[in-house]
């Protein structure tokens, strides 16, 4: 019998959380900083008053006016993630105290691809591996593997990954493996023995298999084994194309039926590529899990779903017990919605020089958000309640069949007829028609970013969210290697960014009333991101080109306003350099990061503002495009040895190569009058702004000059951006002394 002091026990907690002490701090610099940009806004003021002001300097001073502005806005929405940061911290010790694992609720895996030479299958098959094997009871796991590329390929991947699975679970369990993606433990130092030999050797079999379809692009007849994975490729004829093709739903591993080699059940598998029609819209990433949401529906209906990119893999079996912790501990958030997992990147190197790790917008930032209302959807590595996708907490909204309704269960097995039937037909590219999917159902439709939409439209319904940081990182993902695929990422982030930002749903102006000030101007930080590009760009140039023509545009040194500017700048970048120290990232981390920053005001947010205002004029622009996951041995190398990758011609390079030309002839040109006695107390900031500049681009010199290897800066674009950068000085001289 248990005694008095055993009843009145407290439970075992399953989760803590504390606000950061820095939030005092951040407030207090905010306050001082908003003054300071005040008396920043009246000194341009007094600027603009002076009467003896010609056209040139009214338009460079409006200029430096516009660019300011645009800089505080971006800033203060910035400061918002500051005011209440949050860390929490999961007990999964407890989990299994305080609730059975029969009573775990079931998960439904969602894993989008879309190109098998762009996305490598054996990459996908990983990942599906990798959360297949969490330590979590099997019979309630289902991954569903979307293909939107609809290729055989995919398809024959998932067959060989199958058929590898049955002895790779057990080989996890049995040996408490912590890395369960195949390819990441055998990159590991894994301990050797024969058994890891032998599923090795399995696994390298498998590996050449599916590697040598896709080389081939096709399938060796010897590859097919038996008639029902002939059949599983019937749908396949002649007239099936990667725009044009009927749904697939295809059933690889039944949790009721198909066992590993130990006679343990598998968990279910399903392979997905829906209807594709010319005459018929694709809602690209967004469409593809709509069509998983109710496929799953039909096939599961699992209340608890978690997306993942198809290169993002599990590093930790124990993953959903750490979410759980958060899901069933319910003084975390009355109306929990989503649980968000940072993204972090496997691969990167020391000094990562393209700023991919992202740690702002992927660490730091969440953890602001989550002392609010929480943070949003990243696109990854995230797990849903299945029943926010079907309107507000206090306000559902029905599907139109109720098959889909998320408290539906499911009775059927997931390989009959009747199920398989309703499955192709939910997955058809004319279901959605006249129908709440992409609007008040599902993921939402009408931005590239669906996943950042998404998660802002669920917070603006009265869902809320948490974010959950575990030591050891819950899932690892693929980074580009090379600047291109860098830059066109984040533009096509920016293109979908401001088509949230300029639609009815603008947080500054929706979101304010929906989640309040400063929650809204965290989710308008994202969606205004972009606009870096306008102080960035001008920034870039003029104080660069007056400079050459001995024009000074800021206070001289020995003014004291020249004080007010040092704060401003180094005010703000010093705070983000403690941030990154503060969350565990190194200096020279940090250094690369601004560094991006900046590049991509002048690459990737300009380009993605022109093409979004492109788009909203009807002038044709290019749609969505897939990141390419695949590595060149030489991008690798140069890649780890911390060298910029340029190699291929791009607009972006050309406007960059512009920039730091005109930057360094700017430098080098003040640098000279300043030595032959020029004005340097007027000249300063122009010359430290320069000067800046020129630091920030050493690696862009180094690859339209020094470099031999090909991913050196294309010597055409070199050349033409030298004429560019020359004309440009000419002419800003020719302007400017008129």
């Amino acid at each position: 019998m248990a005694t008095a002091t055993e009843k009145h026990k407290p439970p075992l907690p399953l989760h803590s959380h504390r606000f950061l002490r820095r939030r005092y701090f951040n407030r207090a610099f905010a306050a001082i900083y908003i003054l300071s940009f005040l008396a920043l806004l009246y000194h341009h003021t007094l600027a603009l008053s002076k009467e003896t002001k010609t056209l040139v300097s009214i338009s460079v001073s409006i200029s430096l006016l516009i660019a300011d502005l645009f800089l505080f806005f971006m800033w203060s929405t910035t400061q918002c993630f500051r005011m209440n940061p949050l860390v929490r911290k999961v007990f999964p010790e407890n989990l299994e105290k305080v609730v059975s694992r029969e009573s775990f609720p079931a998960l439904d895996i969602f894993i989008c691809t879309a190109d098998p030479y762009k996305e490598p299958p054996l990459t996908v098959i990983n990942t599906a591996l990798s959360v297949m094997a969490y330590d979590y009871p099997t019979q309630k796991i289902s991954v569903y593997v979307s293909d939107d590329g609809g290729s055989q390929l995919t398809l024959f991947a998932f067959l060989e990954g199958a058929k590898f699975g049955r002895h790779w679970l057990p080989f996890c369990r049995e040996n408490s493996i912590m890395e369960r993606c195949p390819d990441a433990y055998f990159s590991s130092n894994y301990s050797a023995n024969s058994k890891t030999q032998h599923i090795k050797m399995m696994y390298e079999k498998m590996k050449m298999r599916v590697e040598s379809a896709v080389a081939k692009g096709e399938i060796a007849d010897e590859y097919i084994t038996s008639e029902q994975e002939r059949t599983a490729f019937s749908k396949w004829t002649p007239g099936f194309t990667r725009q044009q093709h009927p749904s697939v739903v295809q059933v690889l591993l039944d949790s009721r039926q198909d066992r590993d080699i130990t006679g343990d059940s598998m968990p279910n598998l399903i392979y997905l590529s829906r209807e594709k029609s010319k005459t018929s819209p694709h809602h690209f990433k967004g469409g593809a899990l709509n069509a998983l949401l109710r496929v799953s529906a039909v096939l599961t209906n699992a209340p608890v779903i978690l997306t993942l990119d198809c290169d993002m893999f599990s590093n930790d079996p124990h993953t959903v017990q750490r979410v759980l912790c958060l899901f069933m501990d319910h003084s975390v958030r009355p109306n929990l919605g989503y649980i968000q997992l940072p993204q972090v990147f496997n691969g990167l190197n020391k000094a990562d020089i393209y700023g991919c790790e992202f740690k702002p917008l992927f660490q730091m930032n969440p953890r602001g958000m989550d002392g609010q209302k929480g943070p949003n959807y990243y696109g990854t590595g995230c797990f849903f309640v299945r029943r926010a996708f079907f309107g507000g907490p206090s306000s559902s909204v029905q599907p139109e069949i109720p098959e889909l309704s998320p408290d539906q269960g499911v009775k059927e097995p997931i390989t009959s007829e009747k199920i398989l039937k309703l499955a192709n037909l939910v997955a058809g590219c004319n279901y959605e028609n006249h129908t709440n999917w992409g609007s008040k159902i599902g993921f939402k439709y009408g931005s590239l970013v669906e996943d950042y939409y998404t998660g802002y439209r669920l917070v603006c319904e009265g869902w809320q969210s948490a974010f959950c940081d575990p030591e050891r990182p819950a899932f690892l993902g693929d980074i580009p290697i090379s600047l291109n695929d860098a830059l066109s990422q984040t533009k096509r982030w920016s293109v979908g960014l401001l088509e949230v930002a300029f639609s009815k749903y603008s947080p500054i102006t929706f979101g304010v009333q929906a989640v309040g000030f400063l929650e809204a101007h965290c989710f308008g930080h994202y969606a205004f991101w972009p606009v870096w590009s306008v102080p960035v760009a001008i920034y870039a140039f003029l104080p660069q080109l007056t400079l050459l023509n001995n024009m000074p545009i800021f206070p001289k040194v020995s003014d004291p306003w020249f004080y007010l500017y040092a704060f401003l700048f180094l005010g703000a970048y010093i705070q983000e350099c403690l941030d990154f120290i503060l969350a565990k990232s190194t200096f020279e981390r940090w250094w690369n990061e601004q560094r991006m920053w900046l590049i991509r005001g002048l690459t990737s947010y300009l380009f993605g503002t022109i093409e979004f205002f492109s788009k909203l004029v009807g002038i044709p622009t290019q749609g969505f495009n897939v990141t390419s996951k695949v590595v060149d041995d030489e991008q690798g190398k140069r890649y780890g040895q911390g060298i910029f990758e340029f190699g291929v011609p791009s607009p972006m390079f050309l406007l960059l190569s512009v920039a730091t030309i005109i930057n360094l002839i700017a430098f080098l040109g003040g640098f000279l009058e300043v030595l032959r006695g020029g004005n340097l107390d007027g000249l300063f900031v122009q010359l430290f702004i320069a000067g800046f500049a020129v630091l920030n681009s050493l690696p862009l010199y180094e690859a339209m000059v020094l470099r031999a290897d090909k991913g050196k800066m294309p010597t055409k674009t070199t050349i033409i951006s030298a004429f560019i950068a020359l004309g440009l000085c000419v002419m800003s001289s020719f302007m400017l002394q008129t």
